[in-house]
């Protein structure tokens, strides 16, 4: 049907429901519902010849094509032509049934007309099917959703024909004005009362759990859907499962997965997702491999949740792989999926290839901007994320939030790009820590330490450990010593558990030739039970990931690598600038540089990827000052770009430079 023009409107003159509030301070307002003594029609069609046609070829004595005309309508959003269908089965003496009154309802709903959903009350009243439980479950819905919650549970209380149905709308517009508490009392009610219980009642009262992170109610709702039978039945096992999830029951979780007899792409991916939100991204990749070995097809929204976890170098080429899935199965490649690519190529070490994602997406959101613009930062390539953040400012469809200015922050501060930073930070409104630091980490790696310290002062960070470690770095990119030496004392008296500052504390005194210094903190670390991070690198080779520590020697080719490494070091001529005033690891120090954790990783690299390929090494503490000027010379020397990420950012070492464009650390 052809829709009429909006400058047409829809009079409904003639009220049939009349709602009276009525003052009560101690509960809710009831309704008056007073029908009319005749049913009339909602109001006056538009004379339009194409309408009259339409309406002129279904017949008047059956109200199924007018049922069904009605629904497909507001499947099509054609909300209006829905409204004039209905008053013109009023109009032309169509019997409305009980059929009808939940489509009119579920109408006046979309329209968000109140006053036609309390005439379409009136109708079932005076036709006699205000107590079907299908149309008393419509009004529950009508009610609470364009008028308040207290008039759906007037309704629902005022007639006694209930079947879940009702129960569960209610339990929803509960949820929906975020009262879990009391969904869970109605769920109660009905296991009290004895009422009919669904796979919908128990899931909405499982999500209710969930919300209130009430483990003790929803184990008391998995016990009653196992007393009926429903515990798998797959809507309620998803759902015990996201309640377990959200009630920080992972092991829960897990042993009640592990069980069910019959599982589906959302079963695996809620539990794919609770692994990677918590870290465990291993057992998340496992659990893909488990889904797709048990012959279950990934959807894009299984992809973008286990898409995290492949953001480690170590597991770059998994995500490449589900990558190529996606493009084998031609599943859609929504935003979201797009999104969640660029992220996991970004940090894995794949800047070109997230470029190229970001460039064959046809829509752009805010996330998809602020990855890019972040992820650049996070390669070193300050200038390029500062150019996309312009992009991002000219879409008119995206709204610069938090999020993007935090980004573009970070990217001015991983090129130094201080008057750009200083007018991005100007266009905040109101700065969020997140903002200050990145602030200060700009000033102080730009070598502005001294407006670096009086930003921490103005914005009141001097107890803030995260702005304190980014005035470090600048400490230690500058060789500012005794500005890093107050830094850590300050680090020491706000994380007096921490030991990675009492290492830094040791180290500047053994570089100043302190060793007494030196010892009394080891011993101290000791003393307190602390236990400093090992420094570890990893490489991927051939599906396997190959760990070292310092000084390792267990590796099979173990000789190899060092003997390597010595050639590489005496051809380049490289001396062990062990700078370590400002380093947080110690067993370092006493290591020679050809003994580092990366070191040893690199060197691996080269003697087992020959074909040229880049060299992709992920290290879990900051890359020394000496290992970094070893690495550019190895880059020049050997004609391979090696690939360092550590837990600031990625190095990008080639022909002798370093994308973090820092001359020593």
């Amino acid at each position: 049907m052809e829709s009429l023009p909006s400058s047409s409107p829809i009079h409904l003159p003639v009220p049939l429901v009349e709602q009276t509030l009525l003052e009560n301070t101690n509960g809710p307002r009831p309704l008056r519902i007073t029908p009319q003594e005749n049913v009339q029609p909602l109001g006056r069609i538009r004379n339009s010849v194409i309408a009259r046609k339409v309406f002129d070829e279904i017949p008047v004595s059956d109200s199924l094509p007018w049922n069904r005309r009605i629904e497909t309508l507001l499947r099509n959003g054609e909300i209006r032509n829905a409204i004039l269908t209905y008053e013109q089965m009023l109009l032309r003496g169509v019997r409305v049934d009980r059929h009808t009154l939940p489509r009119a309802l579920a109408t006046a709903r979309a329209a968000g007309d109140f006053p036609l959903g309390k005439q379409v009350h009136g109708h079932a009243l005076k036709l006699g099917h205000a107590s079907d439980p299908y149309v008393v479950s419509s009004l529950i819905e009508m009610y609470g959703s364009l008028d308040c919650v207290e008039s759906a549970r007037w309704v629902f209380n005022k007639f006694p024909v209930r079947n879940p149905v009702s129960w569960s709308v209610l339990a929803k517009l509960y949820l929906a004005e975020n009262k879990p508490k009391l969904a869970v009392d109605l769920f109660n009610k009905m296991v009290k009362l004895g009422s009919q219980i669904d796979s919908v009642s128990l899931g909405t009262v499982l999500v209710a759990c969930g919300r209130m992170r009430s483990l003790h109610d929803g184990r008391y709702a998995h016990q009653i859907a196992r007393k009926l039978g429903l515990e798998f039945d797959i809507f309620v096992s998803n759902s015990l499962l996201r309640m377990y999830i959200e009630c920080g029951s992972l092991k829960d979780a897990q042993a009640f997965f592990s069980g069910m007899p019959g599982k589906d792409v959302i079963s695996y991916t809620t539990l794919i997702q609770a692994h990677v939100k918590m870290g465990e991204f291993n057992d998340s990749l496992k659990l893909f491999q488990q889904m797709v070995s048990d012959g279950i097809s990934p959807d894009p929204p299984s992809v973008s949740s286990v898409l995290p976890a492949c953001g480690r170098i170590t597991a770059s080429k998994c995500g490449r792989e589900l990558h190529c899935h996606l493009l084998r199965k031609e599943l859609e490649f929504n935003p979201k999926v797009q999104n969640a690519l660029m992220d996991m190529y970004m940090k894995s070490g794949f800047l070109e290839y997230a470029l190229k994602v970001f460039g064959e997406m046809k829509e752009k959101d805010a996330v998809s901007w602020t990855v890019m613009v972040a992820g650049c930062s996070l390669h070193g390539e300050g200038n390029l994320g500062v150019h996309f953040f312009s992009g991002m400012e000219q879409d008119p469809r995206v709204d610069l939030d938090g999020l993007a200015y935090n980004a573009v922050l970070q990217a001015c501060a991983s090129s130094r790009m201080v008057g750009k930073g200083k007018y991005y930070f100007n266009q905040i409104r109101a700065p969020e820590l997140g903002h200050c630091i990145s602030m200060v980490s700009l000033l102080a790696s730009s070598g502005l330490l001294d407006e670096a310290t009086a930003f921490i002062e103005k914005w009141k960070l001097e107890r803030t450990p995260e702005a304190l470690r980014a005035l470090l770095d600048g400490c230690r990119i500058h060789r500012e010593d005794k500005l890093g030496k107050r830094v850590i004392d300050q680090l020491c008296d706000l994380q007096p558990l921490n030991p990675e500052n009492y290492v830094l504390l040791l180290n500047w005194y053994a570089h100043f030739d302190k060793p007494d210094m030196a010892r009394k903190y080891r011993e101290m670390i000791l003393d307190m039970g602390l236990k400093p991070r090992r420094a570890f690198s990893w490489i991927e080779h051939r599906n396997k990931v190959h760990a070292f520590g310092t000084g390792d020697v267990s590796h099979p080719r173990s000789q190899r690598l060092y003997w390597e490494l010595e050639q590489l070091m005496e051809k380049a001529r490289i001396s062990a600038d062990l700078d370590y005033s400002l380093h947080d690891v110690d067993e370092e120090r006493e290591c020679p540089l050809v003994g580092h954790s990366e070191m040893l990783a690199v060197a691996f690299g080269l003697v087992s990827k020959e074909s040229g390929g880049a060299i992709r090494v992920t290290k879990n503490h900051r890359i020394c000052n000496g290992c970094h000027g070893a690495l550019k010379a190895i880059s020049r020397l050997k004609g391979r770009e090696v690939i360092v990420k550590d837990t600031r950012c990625f190095h990008h070492f080639r022909d002798g430079f370093c994308s973090c464009e820092v001359p020593s650390l």
